[in-house]
């Protein structure tokens, strides 16, 4: 049977960490300081609350690399509420400020990543929804992140841009998390995963009639 994971290699997803964490780069960079504060394509968040999550998220991820490397087991936030405090408080960092963390945060990541051996890869870690998976998914976690995000980020990037493949396998994960529900959806791939992530009903039908609204995923 075909599933989420089998759809995607170690390899690929640290190809699509490298090309998400460029686009959100480059996103973060081009944004004049007073469009931090406008909105993002989330509900309730603006561009730097976007921006701080992405930074905090790489921390976060970090803390399950050192996990692996390790076998110390550290969680990637103490709680939900330790979670969201976090982004509020990133948020009112400068622009500067934020782009720094951002860049820096993305970079260290990466390097703890390159550290693992296969051991440390096959370790397994708690995700922040408490799943128990081998440290091997944490670049895909990561990906989801700074694909999804450069796109509400609203600087131009759409679903379209995104890699194929990447929307292949984001598409298969989305239906595990989301159920029967999401099934019989039909458009061009990029329209199904935008509409899929609760970002978009546009170009998408279900069973020849308008898709309903889906609620945000991620």
């Amino acid at each position: 049977m075909t599933t989420a994971t089998s759809l995607r290699r170690l390899a690929d997803s640290r190809r699509w960490v490298e090309e998400g964490t460029l686009l959100c780069a480059r996103a973060v960079d081009v944004l004049a300081d007073e469009q931090y504060g406008e909105p993002s394509a989330l509900p309730r968040w603006n561009r730097a609350h976007l921006v701080a999550h992405l930074a905090a998220n790489a921390e976060a991820l970090r803390n399950l690399a050192r996990w692996a490397a390790t076998d110390e087991v550290t969680p990637m936030y103490s709680s939900p509420e330790q979670r969201n405090a976090d982004i509020e408080r990133g948020a009112t960092r400068s622009p500067a400020a934020l782009r720094t963390w951002f860049h820096e945060a993305a970079a260290a990541l990466t390097a703890d990543l390159d550290r693992l051996g296969d051991d440390q890869w096959r370790a397994r870690v708690h995700t922040a929804q408490g799943r128990e998976v081998p440290a091997s998914e944490v670049p895909w976690l990561r990906a989801r992140e700074v694909m999804v995000h450069a796109v509400d980020l609203a600087v131009g990037v759409t679903f379209a841009d995104l890699p194929d493949d990447f929307l292949t396998a984001l598409e298969a994960d989305i239906h595990e998390k989301r159920g029967a529900g999401v099934l019989g959806i039909e458009g061009a791939l990029a329209d199904r995963v935008g509409y899929l992530a609760g970002r978009t009903t546009a170009g998408v039908t279900a069973g020849g009639a308008p898709a309903p609204d889906l609620p945000p995923w991620l």
